[in-house]
């Protein structure tokens, strides 16, 4: 598991904070930002983006996974996501799968603007993950 200072996990909620300003959520108004932290210490960023087709709106950590990615980086450490919940609220079922095709304990801080905030573990949201030991 990866252990953050208070420093670096303010500084990943802060920036998930200020780039879900930058979310397109027309439909549901439920803008989400994420900041992921990678191993060499970089940061990328993601936000939900919603599509009158439902069901191809894509949630903002899988847009930061994907924007790493696409940038050639695999190691994963931390994510911060932040809502507008009343609660801090966890990633959804599809993007806790995703995040542990890179990092099963992916350590997950959840926000909301309130500033009400929860840390955990990728595994002990997803446990008994799906992953390559499964295919032969």
């Amino acid at each position: 598991m990866t252990v953050i200072n208070a420093e670096v996990k303010e500084r990943l909620v802060q920036i998930a904070g200020q780039v879900r300003e930058n979310a397109y959520a027309p439909y549901s108004n439920y803008r989400v930002g994420a900041a992921v932290l990678m191993a060499d210490g970089s940061i990328e960023t993601g936000i939900n983006v919603e599509n009158a087709s439902y069901g191809l709106s894509i949630c903002a950590e899988r847009v930061a996974f994907t924007t790493a990615v696409a940038k050639g980086k695999r190691n994963f450490a931390a994510i911060a996501v932040v809502t507008s919940s009343d609660e801090a609220a966890a990633p959804c079922g599809a993007c806790r799968q995703f995040m542990s095709e890179f990092n099963g304990e992916l350590l997950i801080i959840m926000s909301n603007e309130k500033g009400a905030s929860k840390t955990v573990t990728l595994d002990k949201l997803l446990p008994m993950q799906f992953d390559k030991s499964f295919l032969s």
